[in-house]
């Protein structure tokens, strides 16, 4: 909305600054923290007020409270603070919007879940299956939305791999048929989507561990949007050019806003926890703005702490049948193995925190590698 106060240069000079992607992006993750600031008090009061569900607080030390169990649904906060931003500042188009329904979808099937948790007073929410197959179909509609635009339709086939300076996929690489070719690229979208969000949604089990990841995912995203929306810069480097795509580091920047204010009441010990509402919606938007840019593979490597977090998983579950009882980990996902160690909490969210950013600098350098 705001950026079209640079169509009114001629009664103020400075208005030209809103044609600058870069001041939008600063000030939609300006106005994402402000937001936050101004409602997440009274969100976590009302949110405080609801029935919370059971949480085992044995392992997790920082999951008890003295006085009261710690709400949940956090991730509306994060919600309140960046959609309003997202709209103010970013240029509408299929990549925003794409993105932005990645986000709020995946959030509606986790607030789902988390309402039964809070109505029951329960760990128990939706199943699992009924759960995937709502994420499932919040990407495919997310895919939906591109395909609007037949400017984007080809551009949708191509997948590119981060050590390589062309597509790895795209609908000319093997002669199929155009339709074929969206037809597998349109699978890998879900896939990506649907595992980012649930891989986030793992790493939620300590305070500030999986929004400290988000946020420095998120933070080097917001670098690749810019990038992949800037011709020069783009072919300069090697990857993708994506017209449009530069608005996805507004989209970003009220990503790190909302997120940052969550932060500050997720930290040790939380006032608030994020909920699924929160973490599926954060894990789909980044699984979204990472196809969008055809970089699914760089998210691989920017988000390893998620990556890793959902082998963990995996690979216990597939060693426990194999070995008929035995376990790979002590506990998984992997950042409860460390606490059975002994590791404090505070200490496996600041290591996995380090592990996140180093993570992000190689997913810069890939950039260079082309």
């Amino acid at each position: 909305m705001f950026y079209r106060l640079s169509e009114f240069t001629e009664i103020w000079g400075p208005f030209r600054l809103f044609e600058y992607l870069s001041v939008r992006a600063i000030l939609a993750g300006v106005t994402s923290l402000l937001l936050g600031m101004l409602l997440s008090g009274w969100l976590i009061s009302q949110l405080a007020r609801l029935r919370q569900p059971e949480r085992s607080a044995k392992l997790m030390g920082d999951l008890a409270k003295e006085g009261g169990k710690v709400p949940t649904m956090g991730g509306l906060i994060i919600a309140a603070a960046m959609i309003p931003s997202v709209l103010l500042w970013a240029r509408p188009n299929v990549l925003v919007l794409a993105a932005l329904w990645s986000f709020v979808g995946m959030g509606l099937v986790g607030l789902y879940d988390d309402w039964l948790k809070v109505r029951h007073g329960s760990a128990d929410g939706i199943s699992a299956r009924r759960k995937l197959a709502g994420q499932g179909l919040v990407a495919l509609l997310a895919l939906g939305i591109v395909l609007l635009d037949p400017a984007y339709r080809e551009s949708l086939c191509e997948i590119w791999l981060p050590i390589l300076n062309g597509p790895l996929w795209s609908a000319q690489s093997f002669g199929w048929p155009f339709l074929a070719c969206l037809g597998v690229a349109g699978a890998f979208f879900v896939l990506v989507c649907v595992g980012s969000s649930n891989a986030v949604n793992l790493t939620d089990g300590l305070d500030g561990l999986a929004i400290g990841c988000v946020l420095i995912t998120t933070s080097i995203f917001g670098v690749v949007a810019y990038l992949a929306g800037h011709h020069d810069f783009a072919t300069y480097l090697r990857i993708s050019f994506v017209p449009g795509a530069g608005e996805l580091a507004v989209f970003c920047a009220a990503l790190v806003g909302g997120s940052l204010i969550f932060l500050w009441h997720n930290a040790a010990p939380a006032e608030i926890y994020m909920g699924d509402v929160g973490a599926l919606g954060l894990g789909g938007a980044l699984g979204a703005v990472a196809c969008l840019m055809h970089q699914p593979f760089l998210l691989a490597i920017v988000g390893g702490v998620f990556v890793v977090e959902a082998a963990s998983v995996i690979l216990q579950v597939a060693y426990f049948k194999r070995t008929g009882g035995k376990r790979l980990f002590l506990m998984t996902p992997i950042h409860h193995h460390f606490q059975k160690k002994g590791w404090p909490a505070t200490k496996v969210v600041a290591r996995f925190w380090i592990l996140s950013f180093l993570c992000g600098l190689l997913g810069l350098l890939s950039l260079k590698i082309r």
